[in-house]
C-alpha cells in the first residue's frame, strides 16, 4: 500500500504559503509507516518547531489500473475518507531553499493521519464535498472540493500514468487554506459534512 499526496491544489493555500500555482499536480509519496495508528496521539518530532496540520479529502483506491482515462476514473475508488498531512513546515522549508525532496518534513512516521471511511455512494458528487478541522472545538479549516485545481478523477488519471494505482492504495487530495502550527495538548476533529471523520491530541 502506497500514499500519493497532492500538494498545492486549493488556490487559497498557494496564496498563504506564498508559493508558485504550478502548472500540473504536485505529487509525493508517504511509506506506510507514515500512518498514525488508530486511536494514538500524534507526538511532535523533535526535530521539528513548526508542525503543521493540513487537512485533506482521502480516496482509496479500489481497483488496479494504469494510464486510467479520466472518464474510467469513478471505477476506480470506492471510498471518501478525510486525513491529516503532518508537514514540519521549518524543515520543508530548508529543504526547499536547497532544492532538496521534502519527504523528511512530510513522510515522518506519524505524519499521515486516516481517519473514517464513507462510501462513494453517499455523495451526490465527489466534486462537492464540505470537509473541515476543528482545533481545540474552533474550525480553522475549511474546504470544498469544488475549488480543487484538480478535481479527483483529474488526479488519478494523472497519478496513474507515472505509478499503477493498486488496492488500498490512498490518495492524499491537497489542503485548503488554514494550515497552522499545533502545539501540545490541541485536540483536533476532522468533518465532512457532519461527520466525525477523526478525533486525535496534540503530545
Amino acid at each position: 500500500m502506497k500514499i500519493i499526496c497532492i500538494g498545492r491544489n486549493y488556490t487559497e493555500h498557494i496564496k498563504e504559503l506564498a508559493n508558485e500555482r504550478p502548472t500540473e499536480p504536485v505529487v509525493f509519496l508517504k511509506p506506510d509507516s507514515a500512518i498514525l495508528l488508530k486511536k494514538q496521539p500524534f507526538y511532535i518530532p523533535d526535530f521539528s518547531n513548526d508542525v503543521h496540520h493540513e487537512v485533506e479529502i482521502l480516496v482509496r483506491i479500489s481497483k488496479v489500473g494504469k494510464y486510467i482515462d479520466k472518464k474510467f476514473a469513478h471505477k476506480y475508488y470506492d471510498k471518501i475518507g478525510l486525513g491529516i498531512d503532518f508537514t514540519a513546515r521549518d524543515l520543508q522549508q530548508k529543504l526547499k531553499e536547497k532544492g532538496l525532496p521534502w519527504e523528511k518534513a512530510k513522510a515522518f512516521d506519524g505524519a499521515a493521519v486516516v481517519g473514517e471511511w464513507l462510501p462513494k455512494s453517499d455523495f451526490e458528487s465527489v466534486d462537492a464535498i464540505n470537509f473541515g478541522l476543528e482545533r481545540n472545538g474552533v474550525l480553522v479549516q475549511q474546504g470544498n472540493t469544488s475549488h480543487m485545481l484538480w478535481k479527483i478523477d483529474e488526479l488519478i488519471e494523472y497519478v496513474s500514468k507515472y505509478f499503477t494505482l493498486k488496492i488500498g492504495d490512498i490518495i492524499f487530495t491537497g489542503t485548503p487554506s488554514g494550515v497552522a502550527k499545533v502545539e501540545a495538548n490541541d485536540e483536533l476533529r476532522g468533518l465532512i459534512e457532519n461527520n466525525e471523520m477523526f478525533k486525535l491530541t496534540i503530545k
